[in-house]
């Protein structure tokens, strides 16, 4: 019996505008990002796998959950197995991470392989919706109150030691802005599992500096979470997100989890999870995660959530909250006392979520205008931003019709990424950028040609 062409597949590789080599090679990078070294089946695909599926064959082991992630990440939204034609059950393709695990745990295994939350991750493939479910309230209130008893013996830790841990953060989170997150990631993890873990169990002077060490240890757990998030190790950065949400909630540091959950929020959306990042920002703004935030934290929280509100169509509330994270903003002043955290978030970061947010809205013309303002006003530190907010509005141009404009704008893309960026976000606007000029390669547009050629030999040297 002839098996049945799956047309679902054969129109979702349409719509992504990929060939069958372009759906191995981005099944391929998935799977080695997901899956760490780890050999199982169909680890690794080629085109011809790509050609059986879309003839009818049906995939085993491995491969439904890698493709459809990698089928989300391109299309922006979540494909489950059964929209690709797979027969397999949605579940079978997720894991959820478990809030009950102690994140000194999970701290205790890093480096070591896979840590126990990843373990739990992989059990489903990948990054999934059902590692976005977020715990209910009394998780949050149990972790806070009931922290885990001091043992009797270990080192006595004091406030030095939390100012410690925070200049290390802040030192990190400025590399992380200028180089992106492929360098010096690892080295946040060994730190986290051989240094703050050593203080996170050791004996306090009071509860204030208990309580503070935590605070400080889950902001280092988050730059290195927003590190492998940038440098496209997704399940990796949900992992630590996850461990870095259950430090900040031991501690009761609500801003901080608020902060946290902002984070996760974004990495979603950009996976096309648009659902569940509207679940976890409206937790990023709910009671005192919003209310006990200075106002250039509460602007932060306020634009993304924004933006979740604008992908999910919701786009009265959309404005409304674009209103509000701009009011938060211009209420932050000198005088007021703001976490180390929130160093970088200004104007220019308003700009590009605004940007951002009016882009998902389909307004294409006030979206560049935002992007302009946020190139305009950013300090030269922060290069890897730059480089993304210049991809996102390259790519804002050319669907508005300015090609040339675009090209223009991707060249400086390409002068910033060839002076020693290394982020998978900023390059991922380097793949998108030739797919946004297929169309135009053979139309005889000088600009075009060079540009291409030159975002071809990038690729070529850095993959």
């Amino acid at each position: 019996m002839a098996r049945e062409r799956n047309e679902r597949l054969d129109a979702l590789l349409l719509e992504a505008r990929w060939s069958r080599a372009m759906a191995a090679a981005s099944y391929n990078r998935v799977a080695v990002e997901t899956l760490n070294g780890e050999v199982r089946e169909n680890s690794k695909i080629g085109r011809s796998h790509v050609s059986m599926w879309v003839g009818g064959t049906q995939p085993t082991g491995i491969a439904p959950a890698i493709l459809c992630q990698a089928l989300s990440r391109r299309l922006k939204r979540e494909i489950p197995p059964q929209e690709v034609g797979f027969t397999v059950p949605a579940s079978s393709a997720q894991g959820a991470l478990d809030w009950r695990v102690d994140p000194l745990i999970a701290l205790s295994d890093l480096g070591s392989g896979v840590d126990a939350d990843r373990r739990r991750l992989l059990a489903g493939g990948v990054y999934a919706a059902a590692a976005l479910i977020l715990p209910d309230e009394t998780w949050w209130d149990a972790m806070s109150k009931s922290p885990a008893p001091e043992p009797p013996t270990g080192k006595r830790v004091g406030r030095g030691d939390v100012e410690t841990v925070q200049e290390l953060t802040l030192a990190f989170s400025r590399m992380d802005q200028r180089r992106g997150g492929g360098h010096g990631r690892r080295a946040v993890d060994e730190y986290l599992k051989h240094e703050a873990l050593g203080f996170l169990r050791g004996r306090f002077t009071n509860d204030e500096t208990r309580r503070a060490m935590f605070s400080a240890s889950a902001e280092l757990a988050y730059v290195s979470a927003w590190m492998a998030f940038d440098n496209g190790e997704h399940a990796v950065a949900l992992s630590r997100f996850n461990t870095a949400v259950k430090l900040a909630a031991r501690s009761g540091d609500a801003p901080l989890s608020g902060h946290i959950l902002r984070a996760m929020a974004h990495q979603a959306l950009d996976l096309g999870f648009r659902r569940e990042a509207l679940q976890i920002a409206q937790a990023s703004v709910h009671g005192d995660r919003y209310a006990a935030a200075t106002p250039r934290e509460r602007a932060l929280l306020g634009v993304v959530h924004a933006r979740t509100l604008a992908a999910n169509d919701h786009r009265h509330e959309a404005a409304c909250a674009l209103l509000r994270a701009e009011d938060d903003l211009s209420n932050a002043h000198d005088g007021i006392k703001e976490p180390d955290r929130t160093f970088f978030f200004g104007e220019a970061s308003l700009a590009h979520e605004t940007a951002c947010t009016l882009r998902d809205l389909g307004d294409h013309q006030r979206a560049v205008k935002e992007f302009r303002r946020s190139v305009r006003t950013r300090g030269a530190a922060f290069r890897r931003t730059h480089a993304v907010t210049l991809g996102y509005m390259g790519a804002t141009q050319i669907a508005h019709g300015g090609v040339e404009e675009a090209c223009a704008t991707w060249t400086n893309v390409l002068d910033a990424m060839e002076d020693g960026i290394y982020s998978g976000r900023a390059r991922q606007t380097v793949v998108d950028m030739r797919q946004l000029l297929s169309p135009y390669r053979h139309r005889g547009i000088p600009a075009v040609g060079v540009l291409d050629a030159r975002a071809a030999s990038y690729l070529a040297q850095v993959d």
